[in-house]
């Protein structure tokens, strides 16, 4: 095996990693934003478990950010959160989503 084909496997490793830890990412990030607005809407035990648990399921089936955002932002507009708020608050959810990976990793 030539140095040239070491080095495209490595990137190709690299590239499979990163896929799977953005993946890992969004799925957790989308549960975290779920349950705060779970919350926020005054659902609670199972009922704010299902809310995020949808969230994840619909960020699965290739629901953009953007998406998730609206979809959340409809549902909290009764509330007066704003859009901008609730893009404030996913990116501290994967902000913390990416820690908890993180510590999760260093565990392993």
């Amino acid at each position: 095996m030539t140095t040239f084909d070491k080095r495209e496997q490595g990137f190709e490793a690299k590239f499979a990693h990163d896929e799977e830890l953005m993946f890992k990412a969004a799925a957790r990030s989308n549960k975290l934003l779920g349950l705060w607005a779970a919350g926020e809407l005054g659902l609670s035990g199972d009922a704010a478990a299902a809310y995020a648990t949808k969230l994840v399921t619909d960020g699965l089936a290739n629901q953009t950010m953007d998406e998730t955002i609206n979809k959340v932002s409809s549902d909290l507009a009764e509330k007066g959160i704003s859009r901008e708020q609730i893009a404030q608050k996913m990116q501290e959810c994967l902000h913390q989503a990416l820690g908890q990976l993180e510590v999760a990793s260093r565990q392993a």
